[in-house]
């Protein structure tokens, strides 16, 4: 990922979906001003989902998701439906393009998703040069792929919907003001990307500089200098993975958290994450727990998810587990075997596929915790990690 862009987690996500051949791929060719899809009048020409990072006047950074039709059949068929169903779980806002001016079955199956979720749709009328549907809902949109009629009105209807869905709230929402100066300890180890620092710790130093405040960037064994050359320290942030080589060096009085933390907080997953954790001292003999990745890096010797955390489970508890290991979009729809779900903090997932993630896991009864949470409880640090946050202060303990 290139740092001078805006990462795809943090744009706003605006997927379009409809029935084979309702003319989704042309809408967003016209829209994106490119051939971004293949445009044909056989049905079901988009097969896996098409994305295009561009930037919208009015709105900003946006992501474009092109879907195959929701109505697509055949066993091929199924497994593009599949992978329609998968974007449905991470978009913002959705457009649903109608292409025969009648909503059909399927349609009506996207649009009750969508108002169940919570996210917002725009009925997107197509082909008005054909078919003029009658008694339009409020809201709809009434355009031309071909001609390109009514896309001033349809970049109009998105930006406004859009817009509504922007976060105003940072990473560091609470814990900084003007001036501050902050110690982020980042292990530079076999694990850490080539060329570039993860996405969590790109947005607290990009806040720290909107603040005016110091940042002063180290590795573990240099944070005791650190400390001492900045005693007015406002919190130390540090990989997570770092727990435990840094817990004592950094003073009880100066407040200590990790990036991990601050970005489950900043998706929204925070409470129902250190509320899950304490299942750990559950587990027994035999149970399932799932170690889940939202991106799909090689995995390495050491690495956290498949290595560190199993063998800190096993230390901990004492007990023999059955670890399972997912990563990407690939998140089973059917967590009930799992006992414990522990997810990274999704540097590469949004906002609404995390929540939606944790939701789903809940409404199976299976907790769901994070990477950093699980480490810094299960090292004894867990409540010092996180009593720095406002929603926190006033407590005496989790």
């Amino acid at each position: 990922m290139n740092m001078n862009e805006t990462p795809s987690s943090e744009r706003v996500q605006i997927g379009f979906f409809g029935r084979r051949n309702a003319g989704k791929s042309s809408v967003i060719n016209r829209l994106t001003g490119q051939s971004l899809t293949i445009v044909s009048d056989i049905p079901g020409t988009t097969t896996d989902p098409v994305r295009k990072a561009m930037e919208i006047h009015g709105l900003g950074p946006c992501v474009i998701i092109d879907t195959a039709g929701i109505d697509d059949v055949g066993e091929l068929g199924a497994l593009r439906v599949e992978k329609t169903r998968a974007v449905m779980d991470r978009i913002d806002v959705a457009v649903l393009v109608v292409g025969d001016g009648q909503i059909r079955e399927q349609d009506q199956e996207i649009l009750d998703h969508f108002h169940k979720s919570g996210v917002p749709v725009i009925l997107c009328w197509n082909r008005q040069d054909v078919a003029v549907p009658e008694n339009m809902p409020a809201g709809s949109v009434l355009i031309s792929a071909k001609t390109g009629f009514g896309f001033d009105a349809l970049v109009e209807r998105i930006t406004k919907v859009a817009t509504a869905k922007i976060k105003t709230a940072g990473i560091m929402e609470g814990l900084i003001e003007e001036g501050n100066t902050f110690i982020l300890v980042i292990p530079m180890d076999a694990e850490a990307p080539k060329g570039r620092i993860i996405l969590p710790q790109q947005m607290v130093l990009h806040e720290i500089l909107l603040h005016h405040g110091k940042a002063v960037v180290c590795q573990p064994e240099e944070l005791s200098a650190a400390l001492s050359e900045n005693p007015g320290t406002r919190l130390v942030i540090t990989d997570s993975q770092a727990f435990y080589r840094i817990k004592d060096i950094v003073p009880e009085e100066v407040p200590l958290t990790s990036f991990s933390i601050l970005l489950s907080r900043y998706r929204g997953c925070l409470h129902s994450a250190v509320d899950s954790v304490k299942t750990i001292d559950a587990l027994q003999d035999g149970d399932r727990v799932l170690v889940s990745e939202g991106c799909t890096h090689k995995r390495i010797c050491g690495d956290i998810g498949s290595v560190k955390i199993p063998a800190l489970l096993k230390k901990y508890t004492g007990k023999e587990l059955s670890i399972a290991l997912s990563s990407g979009s690939t998140f089973s729809d059917d967590l009930t075997p799992c006992r414990l779900v522990i997810h990274c903090g999704g540097c590469v997932l949004n906002d609404r596929e995390m929540q939606t993630r944790q939701a789903l896991a809940a409404s199976m009864g299976v907790p769901m915790t994070n990477y950093g949470i699980a480490i810094s409880y299960m090292r004894g640090i867990l409540w010092r990690s996180i009593r720095c946050l406002p929603e926190y202060r006033n407590r005496e303990g989790i």
